[in-house]
This record gives structure tokens, C-alpha cells and sequence, in this order.
């Protein structure tokens, strides 16, 4: 435990926490992705299951316990993911307390350059999220965890809380893409032998599951779900 302390306490460790952390969460949206997708097989089946994932392992335990363990997690992996995030940007502008007279970019791709401001953008995103479609206290009209399908629809009907969520989408994209490479260094996974692989990776991952995603809000736009 206390080697564990300690290893944390250094830049190395933050980001092992990071990548781990990241690895979760990376699991977490691919299968959230593939989940808001089944809209497109229509209303029923997509509340089917949105009430099969709050009753998921019953009767071997109660509904949503197996949801909330998932929630807690989540939570766990999110804050601290976040804070290892902001030690680190901490230590990088302690590192460096007078700014550069010109800043010359050289391996770092944009992506990686806007992580951290792409982190808060995603971080507040999720807030709002969990608000609008999961609670449902910013959704007038929300009609409750069984009628999923409706509550999407009605969200997405309006073209403010779409455009903010596929501004969010395209953060995360950015956010995936140099995550999954700094991941996989960090935690070693990354060689030059296997540098396209993790690279292939990357752009996928923010294509598809960024793609994803968004084509949810512009099917409902487009009255292709409706």
C-alpha cells in the first residue's frame, strides 16, 4: 500500500493511474455506444433494454444493484482519472512558471494539445448529460426510465441540446484518439513493431465510437428516428 502511495506521488505513476483509469472508461463508452445504437431497431426494442440494464442479475441480486456496482466504478475511475489529470497539468506548469516567447510544437499532434481543455469540455458534458437524459432535470416532459426511445426523441428534437452534444462528440473523438496512444505507452503496450496497430487503433476508435454516437442526435434531426 504504502509503495503503491508512493509510486503515485510520482509523474510515472499519475499516468499509469491515467491509462488504467482511461482503459476503463475507453470499455465503458464503446459499450454505451453500441447500447444507443439499438435506437435504431425502434422503440420497443431500445426500452427492452433500457429496462433490461436496471434489472440486470435479478433475482440473484435486486434491481439496479448490478447497474449501481457499474455506476460506482465509473465514478471511481472518473475522479480519479481526473485528478491524476489535473497533478499532472499542475506539475507541468510548476515545471515551467514562465511562459515559452514561442512555442514550437513538435511531436504533438492538436489533439494532444487540446487534451486538457478537451477533458474539462467532456467533464461538463457528462454533468449535463447525466441531467438531461438520465435524470431527466433538464428534459421537460421526461417520461420516465421505461419510455427511453420517447425521451430520446424529445431531447434530440431540440437543436440546442443536439448541437451540444455533438460538440461534445467531436472532443471525445479528439480525446480517444490521443488517449488510446498514451494509454498504450504508458502501460507499455506500444513498440515499434506494433506503432500502426495502437496508431490504427486510435483513429478508429475516435471515428466509430465518436461517430457513433452522434449519428443519434442527426437521425433525430433528420426525422430518421422519430
Amino acid at each position: 500500500m504504502i509503495g503503491a502511495v508512493a509510486l503515485y506521488q510520482t509523474s510515472i505513476g499519475k499516468k499509469v493511474v491515467m491509462a488504467v483509469t482511461g482503459v476503463i472508461l475507453y470499455l465503458y463508452v464503446l459499450a454505451h455506444m453500441l447500447g444507443n445504437l439499438k435506437v435504431f431497431t425502434g422503440a420497443r426494442h431500445f426500452n427492452d433494454y433500457a429496462i433490461f440494464l436496471r434489472e440486470v442479475g435479478y433475482p440473484v441480486v435486486d434491481h439496479e444493484v448490478l447497474l449501481w456496482g457499474v455506476r460506482i466504478v465509473l465514478l471511481a475511475s472518473l475522479v480519479l482519472h481526473i485528478t491524476a489529470a489535473y497533478q499532472l497539468t499542475r506539475q507541468d506548469l510548476a515545471g515551467r512558471p514562465v511562459n515559452y516567447a514561442r512555442r514550437q510544437y513538435l511531436a504533438a499532434t492538436y489533439a494532444s494539445r487540446t487534451m486538457r481543455w478537451g477533458g474539462v469540455l467532456i467533464g461538463l458534458f457528462v454533468v449535463y448529460h447525466l441531467l438531461h437524459l438520465t435524470t431527466g432535470t433538464l428534459l421537460p416532459g421526461f417520461q420516465g426510465h421505461q419510455q427511453a426511445y420517447a425521451n430520446v426523441v424529445l431531447a434530440f428534437r431540440n437543436q440546442v441540446a443536439a448541437i451540444i452534444y455533438l460538440v461534445a462528440m467531436i472532443a471525445l473523438g479528439f480525446h480517444l484518439y490521443h488517449g488510446v496512444r498514451s494509454a498504450a505507452q504508458t502501460l507499455g503496450w506500444w513498440s515499434r513493431g506494433n506503432a500502426g496497430f495502437w496508431q490504427g487503433l486510435a483513429i478508429i476508435s475516435a471515428v466509430v465510437i465518436a461517430g457513433g454516437f452522434a449519428t443519434v442526435p442527426l437521425a433525430v434531426l433528420t426525422g430518421v428516428v422519430r
